[in-house]
């Protein structure tokens, strides 16, 4: 397989999935001899422009996972994506509970759009809505297991022939129509709705506006960066990267859904590659 370039690209609000992707990239660029260009569109204004690629492209697209899938608001933005031929690799990062039909849902859309995918991974970073689950991850066991991942990827990509590509990864997940999106649910098993819940602010707010400028939603407003005035997604952005930990969540099911992650899923879950 004749690649040219290779590119990271990928949606990633609090860093983990950026973290991955660059890092496979790189390290499939390097072992190829080539120059590696990462593509970040985590926010709204880089959702703008389609992305698209074609042969000799090499493609390591990454996104979060949420509720075990592609996030359903980056799916009219995914369906803008030519391949046009390019090899690709999806790669989902997950919050230690699963990954459920995201990687092979990620790995359709790619296939769905001209790419041809010959690898894919699972990785594992600390959860958007908490500091302690899967805390300080991806850490550098996951990042040793990631060059590896793109040693093999290279090795694999310098022995494909155009026949060989055309056969999309085998991946674990349930094929179309997947799975629905994971519900959290109660002590007695009645369904926990966080989609509507928003942060709060508190009085150690000073107006630096960084919540404002790493909303991937730009819903929160420079004028007031108290209101939330569209939807959001929970992706810990606004939180994790305020200087001054001024943002936060009090609903009741919210902190009991983080709470029962917290709680239930202490063991370390491990990354899955796919070739």
């Amino acid at each position: 397989m004749d690649i040219k370039k290779v590119w990271a690209v990928y949606f990633s609000a609090t860093g983990t999935t950026q973290k991955i992707v660059e890092r496979i990239a790189r390290g499939i660029a390097v072992q190829l001899g080539m120059e590696y260009e990462a593509c970040d569109f985590t926010l709204p204004g880089a959702r703008e422009t389609p992305l698209r690629f074609g042969q000799g492209d090499f493609v390591v697209l990454g996104t979060p996972v949420y509720a075990g899938r592609v996030p359903n608001v980056l799916l009219k933005y995914l369906d803008t994506l030519e391949g046009n031929g390019a090899a690709a690799a999806p790669v989902v990062l997950y919050g230690n509970r699963n990954y459920d039909d995201s990687l092979i849902e990620l790995r359709d859309i790619l296939e769905d759009h001209g790419f041809h995918t010959i690898a894919a991974a699972a990785f594992v970073g600390e959860h958007s809505f908490s500091y302690v689950l899967a805390k300080g991850r991806p850490d550098e066991a996951d990042l040793l297991e990631a060059d590896s991942f793109a040693e093999k990827v290279a090795a694999k990509t310098k022995g494909l022939t155009g026949a060989d590509s055309s056969r999309p990864v085998d991946v674990k997940g349930i094929p179309k129509p997947y799975r629905g999106y994971y519900q959290p649910r109660d002590r007695q098993g009645n369904p926990v709705d966080i989609r509507k819940v928003k942060p709060l602010t508190t009085e150690d707010c000073n107006d630096c506006m960084i919540c404002a400028d790493v909303c991937p939603m730009g819903s929160i407003r420079y004028e007031n960066v108290r209101e939330v005035a569209g939807i959001c997604i929970k992706c810990g952005a606004c939180v994790k990267k305020c200087p001054v930990h001024a943002k936060y969540y009090k609903d009741e099911a919210f902190l009991y859904h983080k709470r029962e992650l917290e709680e239930e899923l202490t063991g370390r879950a491990v990354p899955e590659t796919f070739l």
